[in-house]
């Protein structure tokens, strides 16, 4: 879905300017999640340096592919700020179910 080539189709209702990134908030957001959830003892620090990197290689792939997509730093703070979410959303989850 990162790698997708970009089009902008204003056609659709939920069609918006900001919905790349809440797509990619969203995305980092369940990554994040599902990452805590499969390696639940991971250290933060372990956690958010592998996010990270994949975020940044997501970015430098967007603009290297030459698809119609290119690298953002908004993107990547989007997807900073999406796995953050998530993390705490898994924590607070498996403090009240686990």
């Amino acid at each position: 879905m990162l790698l997708k080539p970009g089009e902008e189709n204003h056609e659709y209702w939920f069609m918006f300017s900001g919905i790349d990134k809440a797509l990619h908030l969203s995305i980092f957001a369940a990554l994040g999640f599902c990452f805590m959830a499969a390696f639940p003892r991971i250290k933060f620090s372990y956690f958010i340096q592998i996010i990270l990197i994949y975020a940044f290689l997501t970015e430098i792939l967007q603009e290297e592919m030459g698809l119609g997509r290119s690298m953002e730093n908004l993107d990547i703070i989007a997807d900073t700020i999406g796995c953050l979410i998530g993390y705490y959303i898994y924590k607070v989850l498996a403090k009240r179910f686990l």
